[in-house]
């Protein structure tokens, strides 16, 4: 299933995308949100699906409809570094020997088609695509890849936008260059994992401007999504509704020739993942 949350930011409602790919259906009725309780819930997941397939669902009217980020209540988002061979490769950093890991603050979090703002004083705002794995089951101590892939609720876009001074040049962790506001679009759907089967054959492609930066694929990944989810469930608790953005292939401004083509406001940026649609950003100053 295709599953999203449309409306003002703040005030979404949850929805479904019919196996048409356009139309709309309101889920108001059966959930009151798209959130971990809800990946979690095998029977409240069915009873949508049983009201998809029989045709009840009231149509909700897409036309200027905002849709905001496909998840609510997100609890906490860790992101993988350099988890592309290529991508460690353009920056010429050592294949790591273990996942890296860093977090993101759930307020970073917006919908796919929201402004992303330069933060006051960058220089150096770079663009991610990454493939993000919800969780959905509690996973701790997992000891397999396998059991960690049984833990997946679900996948999205996400846009790990990034201040590479903030991030690199200015001492301490990678936090600061990651969680200026709206550096995280999310969505458009939450594709549930059933109709993903084999999230390692995904293809991700970034535009800015209309000019193809990015253009890679998941089978690239360093360590795959099973993978990940077992190791980072060594260090922490995960549990439903939490995020994994799981890195980006080759092709960022860091990794570029100078003058570096970083972001800037006015600049559009347009990325996509097969299968889990596609999202759109014009950048403005903070």
């Amino acid at each position: 299933m295709k599953l999203l949350r449309v409306g003002t930011a703040g005030a979404e409602r949850p929805a479904l995308l019919d196996e048409d790919g356009t139309t709309l259906r309101d889920l108001s009725a059966l959930v009151t949100d798209i959130d971990g309780a809800l990946l979690a819930d095998e029977t409240a997941l069915d009873r949508i699906r049983s009201a998809a397939a029989s045709g009840e669902l009231p149509v909700l009217d897409g036309d200027g409809v905002r849709i905001g980020p496909p998840l609510g209540r997100i609890g906490k988002i860790v992101c993988i570094g350099l988890n592309y061979h290529d991508h460690a490769a353009e920056t010429g950093a050592e294949i790591p020997s273990e996942p890296i890991i860093f977090f993101k603050a759930p307020d970073t979090v917006v919908g796919p088609e929201d402004t992303v703002l330069v933060p006051r004083g960058s220089t150096k705002t770079d663009w991610e695509v990454e493939l993000a794995v919800v969780v959905g089951r509690t996973a701790r101590y997992l000891d397999s890849a396998e059991e960690g892939f049984a833990h997946v609720g679900g996948y999205a876009i996400s846009h790990d936008v990034s201040e590479r001074e903030f991030q690199i040049e200015r001492g301490g962790t990678w936090d600061k260059g990651k969680n200026c506001e709206t550096f995280n679009p999310l969505g458009p759907w939450l594709v549930t994992a059933d109709e993903v089967p084999d999230p390692q054959a995904l293809s991700l492609r970034l535009r800015v401007n209309g000019e193809l930066q990015q253009n890679g694929t998941t089978a690239d990944q360093i360590f795959g999504v099973g993978e990940l989810v077992r190791y980072v469930s060594q260090f922490m608790t995960l549990y439903p509704g939490d995020v994994i953005n799981t890195g980006t292939p080759a092709g960022v401004a860091l990794g570029k020739p100078e003058p570096k083509p970083y972001l800037r406001a006015g600049d559009v940026v347009e990325l996509e993942i097969e299968g889990l649609g596609a999202q759109r950003q014009e950048l403005k100053d903070a």
